[in-house]
């Protein structure tokens, strides 16, 4: 059992000593309670290992909402202000830190440096949106009839377990953890096993910012300690982000719990380009959302609908998307996240070509060509039938189908029948050809001539609900959506009677209640009354 340090060095290359990912409960790193077994942690780079991961159960899921129930009292107890300071500090250690943190988003799931930068400073920038609640969550109070006023205020729902997914390992997690914590939640987060190092790191700043022992809690782990944490009757609410399986099986585990849950899902963002679009500059926006991060995001554009030939742009496409090559520097496209996500991605694109699909650009060639590492290049496939494999799964990698369309409603029908609904964008140089498509993709983020609409604060983050972008609660997971996740609105209606007589006693006397005055009494409350008499809708002291 260790305390948390913030003195150790950024990692930078395969040479770095192996680092443990052990849980962080009550303040302090340990291993599992239970359980010696470890798994490894191999950078997808070039297939080192760069760490070691626990593996935790049922009874250190216990341990760690033991010690958030205990701690919650002491942290809900506190002003939002002080809350709000602690955060602040913690906004500054991650500035302090950021390309330490960037290093190991590198390290961990093969970022390019300047992507890893960005999602560090992007998970920061709700940090950021988190300090600022003291100014944003002030109660109503109203005066809704004569002599009764409501008013109502937010409080945390207690303990909130967060489960975040493999391709940002600390932007996602960000989403939930310092709303949740500045509202006066405890939390436990479940990183994804592939990617535990940041947010250990993470862990060990927020304890160095001033957050209490037991306040945030990493319970490291696969499914058993996903389960374990829906089924526990001390978590709150559960939010998660990864594949639309998982999300449903996720929302529909706690939702019989009667749990708050909010599960993100998968996606399927269509982009369509009409013959107004500005060619250079679309074509290097689609290029750049299809195949950066490699094309692991649930923002990253999959299927590209022209409508009409466009044959300049379609050129353009390929010409840019052959002139990438793989690596971690900036410009560069990463590495897949490991071996069975590459296959995976290969293998659709094998079937395509089996299916007829035209390869345009085939990076399947990056697999063998790269010494070590898992590695799948940008691929263009244009296709010419609309039921082909491609056009309708979530391949999670850099690979961008084309089809071309010949109407408007066209494009938006098929859109609007994939069965997800995260992401959309419009390239055109019209804003009423914009404005027509804005409303009616079947997402819940649009872009306009940006193929990565993903929204920057105080805008929230999320999908439609009612389609396999999202599941449970309808509210996003950023922003204002995550603040209503987090907490519960209570509403306060007060009523006082007026004092009567002299001095504010209610017999109507002097102030130490000598003399009578039941009549005056009964004058002033019938004064009271008609008071209330002229608001109809006031069930006030009425039957």
């Amino acid at each position: 059992m260790s305390h948390p340090t913030t003195n150790s060095s950024a990692p930078s290359s395969s040479t770095q000593a192996l680092i443990t990912c052990d849980n962080f409960i009550q303040g302090k790193y340990q291993p599992s309670s239970s359980s010696n077994d470890y798994l490894p942690v191999v950078s997808p780079v070039d297939n080192t290992q760069v760490g070691r991961v626990c593996i935790s159960n049922a009874a250190d899921v216990d341990m760690a909402v033991a010690c958030a129930q205990g701690a919650f009292p002491g942290w809900s107890g506190l002003t939002m202000k002080a809350r709000a300071s602690i955060m602040f500090r913690f906004q500054h250690l991650m500035e302090i830190h950021a390309e330490e943190l960037a290093q190991l988003v590198v390290r961990e799931n093969g970022k390019n440096i300047a992507e890893a930068r960005a999602s560090v400073a992007k998970g920061n920038e709700t940090v950021e949106w988190a300090c600022g609640l003291p100014q944003m969550v002030q109660g109503k109070i109203l005066q809704v009839s004569r002599g009764v006023t409501c008013s109502d205020l937010r409080e945390p729902i207690g303990v909130v377990a967060s489960v975040s997914p493999l391709n940002f390992p600390i932007m996602c997690p960000m989403w939930t953890i310092p709303i949740a914590l500045t509202a006066g939640n405890c939390v436990i987060l479940k990183p994804s096993e592939k990617v535990p190092l940041t947010m250990h790191r993470v862990a060990a700043l927020l304890h160095e910012a001033g957050v209490p022992p037991g306040v945030f809690q990493i319970v490291n782990g696969t499914a058993e300690a996903v389960n374990a944490l829906i089924d526990h009757p001390g978590v709150a609410g559960v939010t998660f982000v990864g594949s639309s399986r998982v999300a449903e099986l996720v929302a529909n585990r706690a939702t019989k719990l009667n749990k708050r849950v909010l599960a993100m899902g998968g996606a399927k963002n269509h982009l369509v380009a009409l013959p107004d679009c500005e060619v250079e500059s679309a074509a290097s926006d689609i290029v750049a959302s299809f195949a950066g991060c490699a094309g692991q995001r649930c923002m990253a554009a999959t299927v590209l609908i022209l409508v009409g030939k466009q044959p300049a742009l379609l050129d353009a496409i390929v010409s840019k998307a052959k002139g990438l090559a793989p690596g971690v520097t900036p410009g560069q496209v990463g590495a897949i996240i490991d071996a069975a996500s590459q296959q995976r991605i290969l293998g659709y694109i094998s079937v395509a070509e089996k299916e007829g699909v035209k390869l345009l650009v085939d990076g399947r060639g990056w697999a063998t060509s790269q010494k070590a590492g898992t590695w799948v290049g940008p691929t263009v496939l244009l296709h010419s039938n609309k039921e082909d494999k491609a056009l309708k799964d979530e391949i999670f990698g850099p690979v961008l189908s084309v089809i071309e369309m010949q109407t408007w409603d066209e494009a938006i029908a098929f859109e609007n029948a994939n069965p997800h609904g995260n992401a959309a964008c419009i390239y055109t140089t019209v804003g009423a050809h914009a404005a027509y498509f804005e409303t009616r993709f079947r997402a819940g983020m649009i872009g306009v001539n940006v193929g990565v609409p993903v929204p920057r604060e105080p805008f929230s983050f999320g999908g439609l609900f009612g389609t396999q972008s999202k599941y449970g609660c309808m509210v996003d997971i950023t922003g204002e959506g995550c603040l209503e996740f987090v907490t519960n609105k209570r509403k306060i209606t007060t009523k006082w009677a007026f004092p009567y007589g002299v001095g504010g006693s209610a017999a109507g006397g002097d102030v130490n209640g000598n003399g009578g005055g039941a009549f005056q009494g009964q004058q002033q409350q019938q004064q009271q009354q008609q008071q209330h008499a002229s608001d109809r809708a006031s069930f006030i002291g009425s039957m």
